[in-house]
């Protein structure tokens, strides 16, 4: 059953987000269960830490760089739909491919080509969802769709580690998430059915409409992207970390993960909330907590590891949710794709830059990489106040 015009209601919202929700759910089970091996994977195949880290690197870049055009075309064509299947066909169906490959260069490449199809996708159905959360509040429909991205996120890595567990084969894992990457796709469908032009579900006007994009606010927030993306240590760096200094089981290594995308799904939420009713200084508080997990992560034992995974958790939650809302708040809607695109495009750049750096100084000083980690990402707070003052000092008028 189609939703028409004129049947719009803050409950058919929620339907959507919810629907949106399930496909995100599905989808996280599937590239996030294997991100919690990959890293480990590469190193079996003969990949080295430099090469893990720039591996990721490159593939959240593209992920992120890709988002430029996928977003302005979204914009452009308005076909939001197709831009969001192409997407999410080509990022489902590259991670059970990963069991074919024989060579760290090939799983490379389909390490990167699913960060393309997730980086095709993105922006189109972002946009989709903040017409949505227009009605149920941008921080509180965000919080709550990255939550039951974060749900999916936490079964994925569970899988893996049952399969890892008793088939102790990475190839399997990888395997295994053919599923649940093929229920991505067919409730994606559905969804598109119902929701034709999700664009009307969009009936409040933003508070700060205009007719392009408010500039200095909006590369000052940019900037702040930048540095939490720069200092951020991706996932697979991590995993290798715990692998060459065996403070988990290969069986515990995604599961350390699926404590922190618990901790992110719920962090989502409870940001999320806060945002809508005390702005952006939510994010300054998030930037504080997440930027304490390296020292935590890279040189502490299994207690010390698994609280730094909560923090990093944190800090992942508030990427996905809460900065997307505040995106939504600050942009008009005709013009959201195409700033989610490049938004994320320079997080990207800054993501891979950092991603190289901080690959280059595991090899030769653990201590170089935390203290990096830490201060380039408490450079984001002076660009979160400046854009505060300037873009939301009307929230509290």
């Amino acid at each position: 059953m189609k939703v028409e015009a004129g049947n719009l209601t803050t409950r058919t919202a929620w339907k959507f987000i919810l629907l949106v929700g399930i496909v995100s759910l599905f989808s996280d089970m599937t590239h996030e269960g294997a991100r919690t091996i990959t890293g480990p994977f590469l190193g079996v195949l003969g990949a080295g830490a430099l090469v893990v880290s720039t591996v990721a690197g490159l593939g959240e870049f593209l992920g992120y760089a890709v988002r430029f055009i996928s977003g302005y075309l979204a914009d452009r064509t308005k076909r939001y739909w197709p831009i969001t299947y192409i997407g999410y066909v080509i990022q489902m169906f590259s991670v059970p491919a990963l069991a074919l490959a024989g060579r760290w260069e090939g799983a490379a490449l389909l390490i990167m080509l699913e960060r393309v199809g997730r980086a095709i996708r993105n922006p189109a159905r972002d946009a989709m969802l903040s017409h949505a959360t227009s009605q149920t509040g941008h921080g509180w429909g965000f919080g709550f769709h990255e939550a039951m991205d974060q749900t999916g996120a936490m079964i994925g890595p569970l899988l893996v580690a049952g399969v890892l567990y008793f088939k102790g084969d990475y190839r399997t894992g990888f395997a295994a998430l053919l599923v649940s990457a093929i229920l991505a796709v067919l409730v994606l469908v559905s969804a598109s059915i119902i929701y034709p032009h999700p664009q009307e579900l969009e009936v409040s006007v933003p508070r700060l409409e205009t007719e392009g994009l408010p500039r200095r606010p909006f590369w000052l927030y940019t900037a702040a992207m930048a540095c939490i993306g720069a200092g951020f240590a991706d996932f697979p760096l991590i995993a290798y970390h715990f692998h060459q200094v065996t403070i988990f089981s290969k069986d515990m290594i995604p599961i350390s993960y699926a404590v922190a995308m618990g901790v992110d799904g719920a962090a989502a939420l409870i940001m999320g909330r806060l945002f809508d009713r005390l702005g952006i200084s939510v994010l300054i508080a998030a930037a504080l907590i997440s930027a304490a997990f390296a020292p935590l992560v890279f040189l502490g034992g299994a207690p010390l590891v698994f609280l730094g995974m909560i923090l990093w958790g944190v800090g992942m939650g508030a990427q996905e949710s809460v900065i997307k809302a505040a995106l939504a708040e600050m942009i008009p809607k005709n013009r959201r794709a195409s700033a989610f695109g490049i938004s994320q495009a320079v997080f990207g750049l800054f993501w891979l830059l950092g991603s190289v750096i901080l690959g280059v100084l595991y090899e030769y000083s653990i201590a170089g990489l935390i203290i990096f980690s830490v201060i380039v990402q408490l450079c984001s707070i002076p660009c979160f106040l400046l854009t505060s003052r300037e873009a939301f000092s009307a929230r509290h008028k």
